[in-house]
């Protein structure tokens, strides 16, 4: 059932070298940020926002269908290199070419053909770094059995991913749309986004193969799959064993609902920052660098507050003190109570606002993440089988159709309040204040509704440490005396309580 069950402690260097690895998650979260991605389509290629919306839904909508089929694979795939690492190999030059061709703009396209280009590339690097990101995703918990190291483990993962994610931000901000007199058209100048590309394609690519290589060696102690023959409807079966696991329920709803309020802000965001702030690139990016500090606050202190309060007290109060930070300095606005656009005290308030929420934020997503990770073993006892990748793939699948729907509002939005960019006769591009006024009104209750909703959801998980433990000791005995009796398609001859302990 487990060979990971008596698992010696991770190293340092196998933690940093795992978490290496979400350096091309950070890459991506800024290559397929919505926020750029939009602002890009909208204010540079000329598309209409719900136009922008849609592709960037339709993208969603396909990538989450796919990813629980790449997570099912990889669980039952058998090969020399195990079940992951085929995976994560294959998915490095897909990443790369599709990042290059996303911000490369043909010539001559415009319309619906320039939707549709954008549309096909989108879909082509989600779905390759899904090949990548769902296997490697899944080693968590067979490295960390443990239910607090794992914590640990996955700290490291955001770590990584974050400070990518933060230092190819600025480097897109100062170096790629930098806005002075070499370069007039700064954010708006398309060779900057295709050199952009290639910058991050090469990023990606190398951490892919750096953490892949790293952890190689650790093949041979990982989960091997059974060998056997299913029928379709003994996988249907098994899959929906595996996804009706109430704690994962708990987590997948919270996603969706968040995903949606994600989908918005990240939609809306450069607009904010250029427009409702009067903030330039490279100002956006200052604002980035000072808040960085988050990330490093967040790693350290994670893995303290999961042992002090346990994951889900720590994860409900993090998440709720983030929401009512997120809204200060907007509210301030609204109020008439924040400085004028321009001054240095701007940057202050949403570069501390920021490190406070982001702090916030990170501490719960990977007290989130570890959570998920508990699950496997939860699932395992119950179902039979361990499905890391499929619990992985499912957990981001609802967040990613929602995201996409989050996008489309957000671009109704926009269109709801007819935003309209002024181009002055020395260049100059402006906004109507009340347009913008009417945006953050809108924005801002939507956005703290749907994140107090997520919240409260996940109220339903019900894994704690007594309860991973006793998971632990199951999947132990069951690896002494043999695997539980299965029927000829794989599911277990018993009923899951049957050898599940009593919790």
């Amino acid at each position: 059932m487990s060979q990971a069950a008596n698992a010696p402690r991770l190293s340092f260097g196998v933690k940093v070298s795992y978490g290496l690895g979400a350096v091309a998650q950070g890459v991506g979260t800024v290559a397929l940020s919505t926020t750029t991605i939009t602002f890009y389509l909208v204010g540079v290629v000329g598309m209409r926002p719900g136009l922008v919306g849609l592709v960037i839904m339709l993208s969603l909508i396909v990538d989450a269908v796919v990813d629980p089929a790449i997570g099912r694979f990889s669980d039952t795939f058998r090969s020399a290199w195990g079940r992951r690492h085929p995976f994560m190999y294959a998915s490095v030059v897909p990443i790369g070419l599709a990042t290059v061709l996303l911000w490369w703009r043909p010539p001559g396209l415009s319309g619906d053909a320039m939707a549709t280009y954008i549309l096909v590339t989108l879909v082509g690097l989600r779905l390759a770094g899904g090949v990548y990101t769902i296997p490697s995703d899944a080693l968590s918990p067979e490295l960390a059995p443990d239910y607090h190291e794992r914590t640990t483990l996955i700290a490291y993962r955001w770590f990584f991913g974050l400070t990518a994610a933060a230092v190819l931000g600025v480097v897109l901000g100062v170096v790629f749309l930098r806005q002075d007199k070499s370069h007039p058209l700064g954010q708006y100048d398309p060779h900057a986004y295709a050199a952009f590309g290639v910058t991050a394609a090469v990023v990606a690519c190398a951490s892919i193969l750096v953490s892949a290589l790293a952890t190689h060696r650790y093949i041979p102690r990982l989960s091997r799959a059974p060998a056997r023959r299913q029928s379709f409807g003994d996988a249907a079966r098994e899959i929906a064993a595996v996804l009706s696991n109430r704690s994962l329920l708990a987590v997948m709803a919270s996603g969706l609902i968040s995903g949606v309020a994600s989908g918005v802000s990240a939609t809306l965001t450069s607009f904010m920052n250029y427009y409702f702030w009067g903030l330039s690139p490279q100002q956006a990016a200052l604002i980035g660098v000072l808040a960085a500090p988050a990330a490093i606050l967040g790693i350290v202190v994670a893995p303290f507050l999961s042992r002090a309060l346990d994951k889900k007290r720590t994860m409900l109060t993090v998440f709720a003190l983030s929401i009512f930070t997120g809204v200060i300095p907007v509210a301030l606005r609204l109020l008439g109570l924040a400085p004028h656009n321009g001054s240095v005290w701007i940057i202050v308030i949403l570069a501390s606002d920021l490190m406070v929420a982001g702090a916030l934020g990170l501490i719960g997503f990977v007290i989130i993440g570890s959570m998920v990770a508990d699950v496997v073993e939860d699932s395992a006892v119950k179902s039979g089988v361990r499905s890391e990748g499929l619990l992985f793939a499912a957990n981001g699948l609802l967040p990613k159709v929602t995201t996409g729907l989050g996008s489309l509002v957000g671009g109704l939005m926009l269109e709801a309040v007819h935003f309209h960019v002024r181009v002055g006769p020395s260049g100059v591009h402006t906004v109507d204040p009340a347009t913008m006024r009417n945006l953050a009104l809108m924005a801002m209750p939507a956005g703290a509704l749907l994140n107090s909703m997520a919240v409260a959801v996940l109220g339903f998980y019900r894994i704690d440490r007594g309860s991973h433990e006793a998971n632990l000791e199951a999947l132990r005995l069951a690896t002494m005396v043999g695997d539980p009796p299965t029927l000829p398609g794989g599911g277990p001859l018993v009923e899951p309580d049957a050898f599940s302990p009593k919790v």
